[in-house]
């Protein structure tokens, strides 16, 4: 028998409710019931689209407020003793004090700095990628007094919710092997590890409670089965499993994003019910599970990319599928390749596309739609689905064929790329004396990562500006009007190198992109990147170049309001590369190349308009890893290249730096070193600094500006806590290479808390001029 099911699904909904819903609920404008009513009300509006498409099974618990690892922070009762919970708030005001750093008690929120540290003085769980993706989960803390409870009454709700309605159920869990791998310890010598025999039961009694149910199937996700794994950890998993084994459900293990190369004997061999595999990631590696997992047990395909937008060439994929049905005898399973919250709702009517755009791309409903034909195909013949397969095989032609995609001046000039182009003219020693000549800037320089508040009215200017309400004259003066806002307070705060704040952007990939050619945007392609903030990731389908200048114009009106020097702001050619939908019919390196030298001419006008100091962002470099060891060095060499081909147009007197944030940089230090930037700024307040010492350790040869505050979260830290992160940055890292700037941009922030977190960062630097 054939079935089909979904990994997870998008939680936002077609509007961005949640997101919305969420931000009032932090506000304190609803409360936790009527955030919990949009919460419902999604669940089942997409559940019933699952069970539309004709999926055997609809995914519960793959839905949450926040982040689905945080979920299970609450779920196996492992909330922090830092936050110093009593165990009588509420769940949901528990939850957000550990996403946000703020307590939002019976519905309220509270911006207030007293009214935080009056209810903790906590920073929020720290924050990284989930994996290689642009989605952030919290980071589970672990330690050797962590002791696990069930605490399931969320879940096992939703399970009945979704039986009231009639569906059936698949509960959808992180597994306990990649739970602990996830998280993180801060206390030397404990490894975490060594919780595995405490946590065991805890799931054992989850699926105990799901069976009785009447739950059959339980979907547990052990993405770790993709990465390299060190021996004990290999074990630990053949140990869970073993435990698990008796448990009355069927056990589903699902990996995705990666091949499993030395560990597929080991998935194939795990005493599962199941197991789901990644065939778009690791589709050299279906025949090899073939082989070896079990006959009696279930084989879930994922054929269908749920990490891209991109229609399925569904006649490849029968191709593929069609050996392996008979092989299995004709019973399998086919799946997206990973959880669907990695692309849009949907694309299928989306506005802003042009038809033959549209048709070549498919959200999370419309791979729904295709799984639909895959199964119908295989079980009554091509005759059956005979306009859907049309369809499809026009699209992929028409991709492969469409002027629109090839553009033969830009692989003319990637042919003509000299050798050095990726170099500058002068070893960093020599720039930064030329520099520091023509800046004259103090000790501690302050500076902050790029953008200010965008304000309701921002927003309300953007968005009548592109409904034509408000001429472009008028959209000009009023975003004029935001940039010299952004101008005078950061002067009266006394910061030393200064931005324009970024008023007239979007997003920072979406701005770039809508003025590169080789891009295309959705009107309503959101995807979560995390919390309630969505992203929309352009489409990248073809060749890219610059048409003109994208924020020359800008830059200079911002510098003719200040003696002070003036960054400009780029994004840099991998974030682009990486959160982006990006086009799979060329390697990625000759993507970035383009993406680079398009970057690079805009640095090169920015410098001849007068503007000293460019910032190329580059916060996903490190995300943009391979998860496999072994293929990071080619990665990390044509990455590294990409960027300095997009800084080094410049003469040596003039100063880039980049940002990076959320991620861990230690075991990559000399490909970032590589980059040559002059300045890099990173996340680090969350960690306490943690991830500076690998750069002290490294002797990081360039300039450095540690971020003492978290941007994610409403908290406001007070002066001294800055100076002390400040301090413990001046101990591993020569105090004459630092920078103070916060951990990221300002956009999702008020002006309120930016004022007063920015004053207590100029007054640590002060304090640091003054040791």
């Amino acid at each position: 028998m054939i079935k089909t099911h979904t990994l997870g699904f998008p939680r936002m909904g077609a509007q961005r409710e949640l997101k919305f819903a969420l931000e009032r609920h932090w506000r304190g404008e609803i409360d936790a019931a009527t955030l919990e009513a949009t919460g419902r009300a999604l669940r089942q509006r997409h559940w019933a689209q699952q069970r539309e498409a004709g999926l055997a099974f609809v995914a519960v618990g793959d839905f949450a407020y926040y982040d689905h690892v945080a979920n299970h922070v609450q779920l196996f009762g492992c909330e922090p003793a830092r936050f110093g919970f009593s165990g009588d708030e509420p769940a949901l005001a528990r939850y957000f004090t550990m996403a946000r750093g703020v307590a939002a008690e019976a519905g309220a929120g509270c911006n207030d700095t007293a009214c935080t540290r009056a209810h903790h003085g906590s920073a929020s769980l720290e924050m990284t990628k989930w994996f290689d993706t642009n989605y952030h989960y919290l980071v589970p803390e672990f330690n050797a007094a962590t002791r696990f409870t069930l605490h399931a009454q969320r879940l096992l709700a939703e399970v009945d919710e979704a039986l009231a309605l009639g569906h059936g159920v698949k509960p959808v869990l992180i597994g306990p092997v990649s739970f602990l791998w996830l998280g993180k310890s801060h206390e030397a010598g404990f490894d975490r590890l060594s919780l595995l025999g405490a946590l065991l039961p805890v799931y054992a009694d989850l699926l105990k409670r799901l069976a009785a149910r009447g739950v059959q199937w339980v979907q547990v996700d052990e993405p770790v089965l993709g990465l390299d794994l060190p021996p004990a950890w290999q074990q630990a998993l053949r140990e869970a499993y073993e435990a698990l084994k008796t448990a009355d459900v069927s056990l589903l293990l699902a990996t995705y994003f990666s091949p499993l190369q030395e560990n597929l004997p080991l998935a194939c061999a795990l005493p599962v019910a199941g197991l789901h595999v990644d065939a778009v990631r690791a589709a050299g590696e279906l025949q090899a599970v073939l082989d070896t997992l079990p006959a009696g047990r279930e084989l879930s395909i994922g054929i269908v990319d749920g990490r891209n937008i991109w229609r399925t060439d569904l006649d490849a994929a029968l191709g593929v599928l069609r050996p392996a049905l008979e092989r299995r005898g004709g019973r399998l399973w086919l799946a997206p390749s990973c959880s669907l919250l990695h692309v849009p709702l949907s694309l299928r009517e989306d506005a802003a596309l042009d038809a033959e755009l549209r048709s070549w791309l498919a959200g999370a409903t419309e791979k729904l739609d295709e799984l639909r034909t895959l199964r119908t195909a295989l079980s009554q013949g091509d005759a059956a689905v005979r306009a859907a397969l049309f369809a499809a095989r026009s699209a992929t032609h028409g991709r492969a064929h469409s002027p629109r995609v090839h553009n033969r001046a830009v692989a003319e000039r990637i042919a003509a790329l000299p050798a050095d182009a990726d170099r500058r003219g002068a070893a960093f020693p020599r720039r930064q004396a030329l520099q520091r000549a023509r800046f004259k800037l103090p000790a501690f320089p302050t500076t902050t990562i790029g953008s200010f508040p965008q304000t309701p009215q921002i927003r309300a200017a953007r968005a009548a500006f592109k409904r034509k309400e408000l001429s472009a004259e008028a959209y000009r003066d009023a975003m004029a009007q935001e940039i010299a806002l952004a101008v005078r307070e950061q002067e009266a705060l006394g910061i030393d190198v200064l931005v324009h704040g970024e008023a007239e952007r979007n997003d920072m990939v979406e701005y770039f992109g809508e003025q590169l050619d080789g891009f295309a945007f959705t009107a309503n392609g959101w995807v979560q990147s995390y919390g309630s903030r969505c992203v929309k990731p352009p489409v990248l389908f073809g060749d890219v170049s610059r048409p003109k200048p994208m924020t020359v114009d800008w830059t200079v009106y911002a510098q003719s309001l200040t003696p002070r020097p003036m960054k400009g702001m780029l994004t840099g050619p991998i974030t682009i590369l990486q959160w982006s939908f990006v086009r799979d019919d060329q390697p990625r390196d000759a993507t970035a190349l383009q993406i680079a030298l398009a970057i690079r001419d805009e640095v090169v006008d920015l410098e001849q308009a007068g503007i000293g100091i460019v910032q190329i962002d580059e916060p996903a470099i490190r995300e943009g890893l391979p998860l496999r060891r072994a293929l990071w060095k080619p990665y990390l060499d044509w990455a590294a290249r990409a960027f300095r081909v997009s800084a080094s147009g410049v003469g040596d007197a003039t100063q880039i730096h980049t940002h990076m944030c959320y991620s861990e940089f230690n075991d990559i230090l000399p490909e970032i070193a590589a980059m040559d930037a002059d300045v890099i700024t990173i996340e680090t307040s969350r960690s306490g600094m943690e991830l500076l010492r690998g750069f002290g350790d490294f002797r990081y040869p360039n300039e450095i500006g540690p971020g003492v505050y978290d941007i994610h979260s409403p908290r406001v830290p007070g002066h001294d806590e800055m100076l002390a992160l400040l301090r413990k940055a001046a101990a591993v890292i020569p105090p004459e290479h630092l920078w103070v700037n916060p951990d990221c941009g300002l956009k999702t922030r008020d002006w309120p808390e930016t004022r007063a977190a920015l004053r207590g960062m100029v007054a640590a630097a002060q304090a640091m001029r003054q040791r």
